[in-house]
């Protein structure tokens, strides 16, 4: 149970960090948020919680291609606001076109063998 905890302190310490510094420098507060943080966390619970190398591994190559259809977010959202979208709106688009990069990544890495 304080293993639970410990993770929800981290990364509530993480996310707080995050917009803070974005508050003060947008640079720094990217440079943050850009760290694989939540992925260098899940490696290290994983790894404590079974010991298995192999899943570290495999969480790790998932993890490198699903990064790639998280991309057009960080494009299509300051497109658009700097467009003069809405926040809501824009947000929402972004997300939504996320989300049709993920199936469409999920698509093609099917074709083309590579397993998650």
């Amino acid at each position: 149970m304080w293993q639970y905890a410990v993770k929800v302190l981290i990364t509530a310490a993480v996310v707080v960090a995050v917009s803070e510094l974005g508050k003060r420098s947008s640079f720094w507060g990217a440079l943050l948020a850009s760290l694989p943080l939540t992925s260098l966390l899940a490696f290290i619970w994983l790894y404590i919680g079974t010991g298995n190398t192999q899943s570290v591994a495999a969480l790790s190559q998932s993890i490198f291609w699903l990064v790639l259809a998280s991309l057009p977010l960080f494009l299509v959202l300051p497109f658009l606001l700097r467009s003069g979208v809405a926040f809501w709106p824009g947000f929402g688009v972004a997300c939504a076109l996320t989300v049709g990069a993920y199936i469409g990544l999920m698509w093609l890495l099917e074709r083309l063998g590579v397993s998650l």
